[in-house]
């Protein structure tokens, strides 16, 4: 016996010698579970109702609902419409019945009276297929959640070390609006982060560097586009208690898919200690 414990068959027909005869094949060769339904209206109520339906076997000549009226029905829900169907029918109408089940997206399609043998195959392979797809998911889904564990660690660790620094560093926009900040550049300038992230990095130059701050937009980026990064630049904090806090001031440029500047790295190395001077005149 082929098993494949777990599985579930729907099979619908309005003979219930057919639905006998069907049930009692697949339960001698295959270790399965088995729905039997014996009108098309009774098979859409089951295939709703009950979870993970793997095939449906229909038979295509039913009263009322027939199989074709019954596919479509399943076809439109999002619950059903991937089940894949194996279509019955009798030889006499097989052509145009053939062509008809296709195009309403049959799996299969085997002609009455069944051929035991051929139907079993069919069956086991859509099983092997089902059952290769549910491996590859489950691969996938490990692959995903141990990438999402170890890009959780780093940026855990990437936040601690963020955290810790003792530089200054502000994450601008291209237009220079300050996105995010780490606790040593609200340290440095005085501000809160909610503070600092309404602001502009111009805000946070002294007067004599603002123009420098505005280049921004101008030669800064320009050069950014180029190097990728700039380094090094003298300047002057001022912070919120109008002190002047001379730094060294890098900037390295983050870009997206269309490689287009998303974000640029400002870090701020404090060149007097982080010993806030009040005298402006004091700063060389």
């Amino acid at each position: 016996m082929t098993r494949y414990h777990g599985f579930k068959v729907l099979i619908v027909d309005d003979n219930p010698n057919n639905l006998f005869s069907l049930q009692s094949l697949l339960n001698s060769q295959m270790d399965l579970e088995i729905l039997q339904a014996d009108s098309g209206k009774k098979a859409i109520e089951l295939a709703l109702s009950i979870s993970n339906i793997d095939l449906i076997i229909l038979d295509v000549q039913m009263p009322e609902m027939d199989g074709f009226e019954t596919a479509s029905m399943l076809k439109i829900r999002k619950k059903t419409r991937d089940i894949p169907i194996i279509f019955l029918t009798a030889a006499f109408k097989s052509n145009e019945f053939q062509q008809k089940g296709y195009a309403l997206g049959a799996a299969d399609y085997l002609l009455k009276p069944i051929d035991d043998h051929q139907l079993l195959n069919k069956i086991s392979t859509y099983f092997r297929l089902i059952e290769k797809e549910r491996e590859l998911n489950q691969r996938l889904e490990e692959q995903v959640a141990q990438r999402t564990a170890e890009l959780k660690q780093a940026n855990n660790y990437l936040h601690s070390i963020l955290q810790t620094m003792g530089e200054a560093l502000l994450i601008l926009d291209p237009e220079g609006k300050i996105k995010s900040v780490n606790p040593a550049a609200c340290q440095m300038l005085g501000y809160t982060e909610k503070e600092l992230v309404s602001m502009a990095i111009g805000d946070v130059f002294e007067e004599e560097d603002q123009v420098q701050a505005k280049a921004f937009m101008g030669i800064w980026l320009e050069a950014l586009i180029r190097t990728g990064a700039i380094r090094d630049i003298e300047a002057r904090f001022i912070a919120q208690d109008n002190s002047r806090v001379p730094i060294l001031f890098s900037r390295t440029a983050l870009h997206n898919e269309h490689k287009e500047i998303s974000d640029i790295i400002c870090i701020a190395k404090n060149m007097s200690g982080y010993s806030r001077l009040t005298n402006p005149e004091a700063v060389t």
